[in-house]
């Protein structure tokens, strides 16, 4: 063997089975549950059918938990679905799902979460507004990169300190993204203990508040429930994103199905009993009241603890919006350094520190493209987007364990064979179909932007076979 020859540098495998529960947990637990109960009330379901909206939600992610943990008993690498994917249909379809994260999901998730940790930390101290003169210029009429500049300038800030946190290695960044998690934790814990054992004026029955607003019946009731269900997602999105750091998980084949049904579980708990925690201090007709911008949390801890509970939850609410970022920023950048490593992305995006063991030009290219879109500001299109191509993606994962499991390339037992694939693949098509009726617009561009990735793969396609001649 030739001594001369130098040793890449390879991720250590450094995460444990709780260090990873956390990471799950701490991807899912952003803003979502503090936010999606206003416009969930205002679709004017019951307390009951809100509850279940989700519940069905948990179990659906959980079904979709118990897909890709069947698929990662498959490979011990990082790259998460792109792995998945390359696995079950080849190299051409994984580089497409990639792309749709490198050039979209990922980004456009790190940038909406910096941004709403800006609007937190404005809602408690008032920012300035440096480039406000100029708030008005767009690019193309809808993208206003001066506006909100303070906002977006502490966005910014978070996610470059993150960024360099997260590149002085995996252990650290797991010790750091653990002790977040555990706050944020033990803050909800706090809120629906005081919440459950609440026993101010009593809230108007369902009866009498729906003397107000005419419950939906009939269609109007599915499409209500489907419109909270989607609310519902938003808020569990992100723990698919954890399966990218396999690489560095401690015996991942059984650490990381493990890691995704805990974390998936314990979140769904902590979901259900804050909404329920939420319907218990106000009554629904009063959660409706509440203007839809606003964080519907706030007017709960503000009626339990006065301006002390609103203060309270502004600080839980940083610690969960900054702990959710930064779990994308640590898992997000593991994908783009397996597609990499393939040779199916820029060859330096494989790269390793030789002291922290981290991928950290990946991570410097997540940053840049998460800035980027942060000062686009178009938050809500891109987060809409994210959900309707996960989705889209999911239907094809469990598809492929029907298929390999069939085929008896997956050995391993799969939770809930053959009935959780099946289910998860019907409400991905139904998902995606009911989404490209309603916003046919958006989920054309979303289409367009992953079709996209069809030239780019062959580009790489040919530089891959070019470098292989060269080496030959």
């Amino acid at each position: 063997m030739n001594e001369n020859v130098k040793t890449e540098a390879s991720l250590n495998r450094t995460l444990g089975l709780f260090a990873s529960t956390l990471m799950v947990v701490g991807i899912v637990i952003g803003s979502g549950v503090f936010k999606k109960i206003v416009p969930m009330a205002q679709t004017g379901l019951s307390e009951t059918a809100i509850l279940m909206a989700w519940i069905l939600a948990g179990v659906i992610s959980l079904f979709a938990a118990f897909t890709v943990s069947a698929l990662a008993s498959l490979t011990e690498e990082s790259g998460g679905l792109y792995e998945y994917f390359r696995l079950s249909f080849g190299n051409f379809f994984a580089f497409i799902s990639g792309w749709a994260d490198f050039i979209i999901i990922s980004p456009a998730a790190i940038a909406a979460l910096a941004f709403l940790f800006g609007e937190v930390i404005n809602s408690f101290i008032t920012l300035p507004k440096p480039l406000d003169a100029w708030k008005d210029f767009s690019i193309g009429g809808f993208i206003f990169p001066f506006a909100n500049s303070g906002v977006k300038m502490v966005g910014i800030f978070a996610i470059i300190l993150l960024t360099g946190i997260n590149s002085f290695g995996s252990r650290e960044s797991g010790v750091f993204n653990s002790i977040i998690t555990s706050a944020k934790i033990l803050g909800i814990s706090v809120l629906i203990i005081v919440g459950l054992a609440y026993s101010g004026p009593e809230t108007q029955s369902s009866n009498t508040m729906f003397n107000n607003v005419n419950a939906p019946e009939g269609m109007l009731f599915y499409s209500a429930f489907f419109a909270a269900m989607l609310s519902a997602f938003w808020a569990y999105n992100g723990w698919e994103t954890a399966t990218n750091i396999s690489g560095e998980i401690i015996n991942p084949r059984r650490n990381l199905p493990l890691a995704l049904t805990i974390g998936l579980s314990l979140v769904a708990l902590v979901y259900t009993l804050l909404n329920y925690t939420y319907m218990n201090v106000l009554s629904l007709q009063q959660i409706r009241a509440i203007d839809v911008n606003q964080i519907g949390a706030f007017v709960v801890a503000e009626t339990l603890l006065g301006t002390f509970g609103k203060i309270l939850l502004i600080v839980l609410l940083i610690i969960c919006v900054f702990g959710a970022l930064n779990s994308n920023i640590v898992s997000s950048p593991r994908k783009f350094y397996r597609m990499a490593q393939q040779g199916y992305l820029f060859s330096h995006l494989k790269k390793v520190h030789p002291k922290f063991r981290t991928p950290h030009v990946s991570l410097n290219y997540m940053m840049i493209l998460g800035c980027i879109m942060l000062i686009s500001g178009s938050f809500d299109t891109l987060t809409n987007m994210v959900i309707f191509l996960n989705f889209l993606f999911y239907g094809f994962l469990a598809f492929a364990v029907l298929r390999l499991k069939r085929k008896g390339t997956i050995k391993a037992k799969v939770t809930g064979y053959p009935f959780v694939p099946i289910v998860l693949l019907l409400f991905s098509v139904a998902l995606t179909i009911n989404t490209i009726w309603v916003q046919p617009q958006q989920s054309l561009v979303g289409i367009m932007l992953v079709l996209s990735g069809v030239p780019v793969y062959y580009y790489f396609k040919k530089q891959k076979q070019f470098d292989h001649t060269n080496q030959s």
